[in-house]
């Protein structure tokens, strides 16, 4: 058989909000069903891993880059359509009428080039109190904030005069 994933482009199909994840997974069910595993190659609902600070604890969030979307690798013909528009959640392609227009090369390559954000709720200038370690309890006014250590520059009184130190943003928590 023929290798036709060369004709393959990615599509996006637009869904309810919230439905992104159960709409992939209903659509991989549809590929496996009907043996299409040849002309739809894959399903994905991007993300972005953020790590976002609250009271001194990191959590690790993934958040939908595009809510309401989902975007599907395919040969477009008849059969894959409708396998895909006709699926719970989904409300059409994207694309002028019914007509689905493929991502381009280029917006392809943006979408594969992701870091990590960091979310915190730190400002220089703000003052923050250390919650552990070495520097526990002592107060200080953040002076430079470093997302990707993620950690922030205090200066303490040691010996009689100001020193920077530097603390990781689940050291110290804002006053």
């Amino acid at each position: 058989m023929a290798d036709t994933s060369s004709e393959a482009k990615w599509y996006v199909a637009h869904t309810y909000s919230g439905y992104e994840n159960k709409v992939k997974v209903d659509i991989e069910k549809t590929i496996e069903n009907r043996n299409l595993q040849d002309q739809i190659f894959e399903v994905a609902v991007p993300v972005q891993s953020t790590v976002e600070l609250k009271n001194g604890v990191e959590k690790k969030i993934d958040r939908k880059i595009f809510p309401g979307y989902v975007l599907v690798h395919m040969i477009m013909n008849d059969e894959t359509w409708y396998v895909v528009r006709n699926t719970r959640g989904v409300t059409g392609f994207v694309g002028p009428g019914s007509k689905p227009v493929p991502l381009s090369d280029e917006e392809i390559a943006k979408l594969g080039n992701r870091e990590q954000e960091v979310v915190f709720n730190f400002e220089e200038g703000d003052t923050v109190v250390v919650t552990s370690g070495a520097w526990k309890d002592t107060v200080g006014v953040i002076k430079s904030i470093n997302p990707s250590k993620r950690s922030v520059t205090i200066n303490v009184e040691m010996f009689g005069r100001e020193t920077p130190v530097e603390l990781s943003f689940a050291e110290v928590k804002k006053l």
